[in-house]
């Protein structure tokens, strides 16, 4: 639940005089929905965080550091641009109302931040001298140039209206803030694990649906396969009679010597086909046959296995009792038949590696070698994947699956990040620089041993070694 106006009112009752006439230092945007301000005041820098994610938009002062990503969203750039180095002349809260005036003072005169911690309709907004609306966080570019009109109020006895729920941790320097930020921050790691359980839920049923498929379609080839069981014994017979088989008959009857009672089997011919021709195209779907019955039957029964693991896991994530597989995320090694139907064989079929699951739900493979980093990069990956290496060091290809068009997420970024660090020559340093690029700007390094590139179009990260991201990262293994 998002703060309500006596909370606000509360905070900012704490905050507004500690904040009135300090420099804003530095801007953030960690999140699409959440901005942090450093501001300066003498002998000290205060981190105040503003929320606007519909279930959690609130404003405190926040004493621990956010991952940012690594390119600042328009907005961010924005603020920066004319806000940085700005001075805060007042903080104060539109009377009754979940909305909040920021007045600064910044190079282009009187400027006004406007913070509607109002929900589902939580909004950041810039305002000029004449209270023109310049920029606003949620991209409604229809407002821009507008005069600004606060929204309308909500009635009495709504949620926002009710007492407030933080009274203040005793021994800290601004109990109040301090008091919302553990809430939050317990409320949000909440919020994230049931993010993850909603990627892999979609994750799971996703591929359900896709295996299911996949059987039907195999079923399907064995059961047009075994039609041709008995054409090696037709193809021999046609062999036999080759040189008294005339071109163009649709038919031939001969005897079946491969019955003891020797009866006439009539068999049929293809009329655009040389005897020839007929008989090597009996032999070939006897082939057929045998290569299916071969490789269809024990794929089957490994995807049905698959199948029942990952119903078990859709029944735990539905029951709330769901713990990170330890098998590959289809449940087992996803297979496709070789038939004459084309499909591509799944790309994730290609090698173990090491996997893992980004704290957004995205899945992030690892090679443990350099024929697995090979075979990584220019068999697995897609050209819009994520492709990570640690900076001018042995080490392991890393590949961030995602879906296509999609960004990749910071907090993403930094788990495979982090991850080619660990699985490089830099881990005993805990610390250094890690380049990342679309997988289409990878390519192999002509006449080098294999998992050898050349990169362009990288930008790079400098990672430390973050015990409890590698734990989290861990957790979420699905490598055996």
């Amino acid at each position: 639940m998002a703060l309500n106006r006596a909370e606000i009112e509360l905070v900012l009752t704490e905050i507004a005089p500690i904040l009135r006439g300090g420099w804003i230092q530095k801007i953030q945007q960690p999140t699409p929905d959440t901005l942090v301000f450093d501001i300066r005041i003498p002998g000290q820098t205060h981190r105040l965080l503003i929320s606007c994610r519909p279930d959690t938009s609130r404003l405190h002062l926040t004493s621990r550091p956010l991952p940012n990503p690594l390119t600042p969203p328009a907005f961010c750039q924005f603020l920066r641009a004319h806000f940085q180095g700005a001075r805060i002349d007042g903080i104060r809260q539109v009377p009754n109302d979940r909305i909040l005036e920021i007045h600064l003072t910044a190079k282009e005169g009187p400027r006004t931040i406007i913070c509607e911690l109002t929900g589902k309709t939580a909004n950041i907004l810039v305002l000029d001298a004449e209270q023109r609306i310049l920029r606003s966080l949620t991209q409604q570019h229809n407002l821009v140039g507008q005069t600004y009109v606060p929204p309308v109020k909500r009635e009495t006895g709504s949620p926002e209206s009710k007492p407030a729920r933080f009274t203040g941790a005793t021994g800290t320097g601004n109990p109040i803030s301090a008091a919302i930020e553990a809430y939050y921050q317990d409320k949000e790691s909440i919020l994230a694990l049931d993010q993850v359980l909603d990627a892999r839920l979609r994750i799971v049923k996703k591929t359900l649906k896709k295996e299911r498929r996949l059987i039907e379609a195999w079923r399907e080839d064995l059961a047009k396969a075994a039609k041709y069981r008995d054409y090696a014994r037709f193809g021999e017979l046609i062999k036999a009679n080759l040189s008294s088989i005339k071109k163009g008959v649709d038919v031939i009857t001969v005897v079946d010597y491969f019955d003891e009672t020797l009866p006439e089997v009539t068999i049929p011919l293809d009329v655009t086909k040389s005897p020839q021709g007929n008989m090597d195209d009996y032999f070939r779907k006897h082939r057929k046959y045998v290569a299916a019955e071969r490789e269809l039957p024990p794929r089957i029964a490994r995807a049905e296995h698959g199948l029942e693991r990952l119903q078990h896991e859709l029944l735990a994530i539905e029951q709330g009792t769901w713990t990170p597989p330890t098998s590959s995320p289809s449940g087992s090694k996803p297979l496709r038949a070789s038939t004459d139907k084309g499909r591509k064989p799944d790309n994730q079929s290609h090698g173990p590696f090491r996997r893992f699951i980004s704290a957004d739900g995205a899945p992030i493979f690892v090679g443990r070698n350099a024929r697995e980093n090979d075979e990584l990069t220019f068999g697995l990956a897609k050209s819009d994947d994520l492709w990570l290496h640690a900076r001018g060091t042995p080490g392991s290809h890393v590949v961030v699956r995602l879906e296509k068009g999609a960004e990749p997420q910071p907090e993403t970024i930094r788990d495979a990040a982090t991850l080619a660090l660990l699985y490089s020559d830099l881990k005993k340093s805990g610390k250094g620089e890690v380049i990342y690029t679309r997988r289409k700007w990878v390519k192999k390094a002509k006449g080098q041993a294999p998992g050898a590139v050349t990169v362009t179009q990288e930008k790079s990260l400098h990672v430390n070694l973050d015990k409890k991201r590698l734990d989290a990262l861990k957790a979420r293994s699905t490598h055996d």
